[in-house]
């Protein structure tokens, strides 16, 4: 199975819990390719064509990202609209995603509490990804999520510590779900 890893974290260098899963899964899976989209595009010009690429090369996709405002980093946004276009991922002749996987791995700064039933949820954060799924026919294959893990909430060496043994089993769990 082929795997493409999207990293749309904007800042990858300031990053504990991100860095730490894309770390992990590099040396786990190093089978798999993995896209930083910060590092390769930090003026969000995406290099389309190379883009489309990769995703048509992919058996499952999975996007690693932060939550910011309750959404994906902008540099992600950009380039899901550069990449993902009529003709390519959806449209009469659009058909280069249906039937691939999409597999969601984000990270919150606010505990997981804070994504509980009677406020927005972790699952009401999917929607945007469910629709384009439905709109390209991927096929959505679920999320892996942690919370808690803001740079605010790491000011001494252990709570940075316990950010990287959570960001490591979150690699793990989402290991796990790529199969």
């Amino acid at each position: 199975m082929k795997t493409l890893i999207i990293s749309g974290h904007t800042d990858l260098k300031t990053s504990v819990a991100n860095k730490t899963i894309l770390d992990t899964l590099e040396k786990e899976l190093p089978e798999a390719r993995i896209v930083k989209l910060d590092e390769l595009y930090p003026d969000f010009n995406v290099d389309v064509q190379t883009e489309q690429q990769n995703l048509v090369w992919a058996d499952t996709i999975v996007m690693q990202y932060p939550i910011f405002w309750y959404s994906m980093p902008s540099l992600l946004h950009r380039y899901i609209e550069q990449v993902f276009v009529h003709g390519f991922s959806h449209g009469s002749t659009g058909d280069k995603l249906k039937g691939k996987k999409l597999i969601l791995s984000f990270t919150t700064g606010a505990p997981a509490e804070a994504y509980a039933p009677g406020r927005i949820t972790t699952d009401d954060l999917t929607l945007p990804a469910k629709a384009m799924c439905a709109l390209t026919g991927m096929v959505f294959d679920g999320y892996v999520y942690t919370g808690g893990v803001s740079y605010a909430s790491r000011t001494t060496p252990e709570e940075r510590q316990a950010q990287v043994e959570a960001a490591v089993k979150h690699a793990r769990r989402l290991i796990e779900k790529i199969g």
